[in-house]
């Protein structure tokens, strides 16, 4: 997986990253940046920023791509383009995806249950931000 720092969010996707999940949706799902399909496959496509581990958790390589796909199933949610009820399998994922890539059993646990009780606002339907838009003047000051 490629990715750059990026401000504003944290990371951003350089790279087209798909992962098979244990879940799926009844019909396909798709964003301008991420993809679900009826198989469980979710695409996150080149270009999607996102936020990586949140709260006092560290980013470290076996929470990347486990965070990755977590935000963008939330995110999902919260545009109530995928089901409030598939929370819990997408907190699964997070687990499941970070112990595939090598965290140890401990750190998993930690991180399912920190979500579990903790994230459940960040996937409510209805409470995506809208983008910030700025615009700046680009004058010559003489």
């Amino acid at each position: 997986m490629k990715y750059i720092v990026l401000k504003g969010w944290k990371y951003q996707v350089q790279e087209e990253c798909a992962f098979q999940l244990e879940f799926s949706p009844a019909g396909n799902i798709e964003t301008d940046y991420i993809r679900l399909t009826a198989g469980g496959r979710l695409t996150v496509k080149k270009g999607y920023a996102w936020d990586g581990a949140s709260g006092p958790a560290i980013d470290t390589p076996c929470t990347m791509r486990a965070s990755l796909a977590h935000d963008a199933l939330y995110q999902l949610m919260r545009l109530g383009r995928l089901h409030y009820a598939f929370r819990e399998l997408a907190d699964k994922e997070l687990r499941r995806i970070c112990r595939e890539d090598g965290m140890g059993k401990i750190r998993a646990w930690y991180f399912y249950w920190a979500v579990r009780i903790f994230a459940g606002k960040c996937a409510k339907p209805g409470t995506e931000k809208p983008p910030v838009i700025k615009e700046a003047a680009c004058g010559l000051r003489l």
